[in-house]
């Protein structure tokens, strides 16, 4: 009887160690399963490179520094800002579209998205199939400027001007395709005038030709002009917004002055290799909504007279549409080609 019941004991206990070493196996397997998913989830787990398609300096630098400010702050790594200029921003769209990097993004711009699509014979990348939108992040209004000699006070006296002398009255841009001409030729189509186009190598040069009288009108970046402005170098007429700027109460809109629904801002945006993972990528929107609404970005870019956004990746997919296809439609009314 006594071996009876050893025998029996010593089998409960041969169970009982079994089954404490496979719960053990499985607990294990369980933390193993835990921190390989820990690790999938731990985004970024290096430092982010933020590519900018043009050169230092203007709206692109103060939004994309902006932003890479607050997303170091809270993506627990640094976000760098990278420029990379060149061929209206083609060279560095390129070099992102075919980077498989998970820790890459770049900057969009109504110009790489929205216009060189349709300007260019060839472009060496596809806005729409080889990037993923993370969010719009700003809008920089342009104003619409004369020389103050220009006998105009508003858009519509230029109008009734324009109309009255074809293709005498003059307007500059920083070239074919930039944001100046973008913004003239949306205005001449919709208000039915024509101007003649004068390209420079550069806002810069432009701006002095517009500042010395031989041109007589131009449309750039807030940013740039305000400072003419307040000093009566320039007279602005209108704005491209969709609302006043607080930096100009009295100058009404575009819309205002006989346009309904014109807008004439420059955008950007961020955008991510088709390689990003669906769940960064929702989380990186989540963080750059945050970040350009932060209280140091939004100082730095409401100096830029910039509109913070912030949206999710699919309303930023459906802004570009909008855009692509307002801008193509324009793009083949002005036979716009680059330089």
């Amino acid at each position: 009887m006594p071996s009876s019941i050893d025998t029996s004991a010593s089998a409960m206990l041969r169970i009982s160690r079994r089954h404490l070493l496979a719960s053990g196996a499985a607990l294990a397997g369980a933390s193993l399963l835990g921190r390989s998913a820990f690790a999938a989830d731990a985004w970024p787990s290096k430092p982010v490179r933020f590519v900018v398609p043009f050169a230092p300096g203007g709206s692109s630098e103060i939004v994309a520094r902006s932003t890479a400010a607050e997303l170091s702050k809270t993506l627990g790594q640094n976000v760098f800002v990278e420029n990379k200029p060149g061929a209206a921003g083609n060279i560095a769209m390129q070099e992102v579209a075919r980077s498989d990097d998970q820790h890459t993004v770049i900057l969009g711009h109504i110009g790489t998205l929205a216009v060189n699509p349709y300007i260019f014979d060839k472009l060496p990348y596809d806005p729409n199939k080889d990037f993923q939108p993370i969010s719009l992040l700003a809008k920089v209004p342009s104003l619409y400027v004369v020389h103050p000699d220009l006998p105009v006070k508003n858009l519509q006296d230029l109008v009734k001007l324009a109309k009255s002398q074809p293709g005498k009255l003059s307007y500059g841009s920083a070239g074919n395709g930039s944001a100046g001409h973008l913004a003239f030729e949306y205005l001449k189509m919709t208000a039915g005038i024509f101007m003649l186009h004068v390209p420079y190598k550069g806002t810069g040069p432009m701006m002095q030709d517009l500042l010395s009288g031989r041109l007589d009108a131009a449309s750039v970046g807030a940013s740039a002009l305000l400072p003419f402005i307040k000093a009566g170098k320039v007279r602005c007429i209108a704005t491209g917004s969709t609302k006043r700027l607080e930096q100009l109460p009295d100058v009404p809109t575009v819309a205002e002055q006989g346009f309904p629904g014109f807008e004439m801002t420059q955008w950007y945006g961020m955008l991510a290799p088709k390689s990003l993972a669906p769940a960064h990528v929702e989380k990186l929107a989540a963080e750059c909504a945050k970040a350009v609404k932060a209280p140091d970005s939004l100082k730095r870019l409401q100096g830029d007279a910039a509109e913070p956004i912030g949206d999710t990746p699919q309303q930023f997919a459906q802004f570009i549409a909008k855009e692509q296809a307002r801008w193509q439609k324009v793009l083949k009314h002005a036979q716009v080609k680059p330089d």
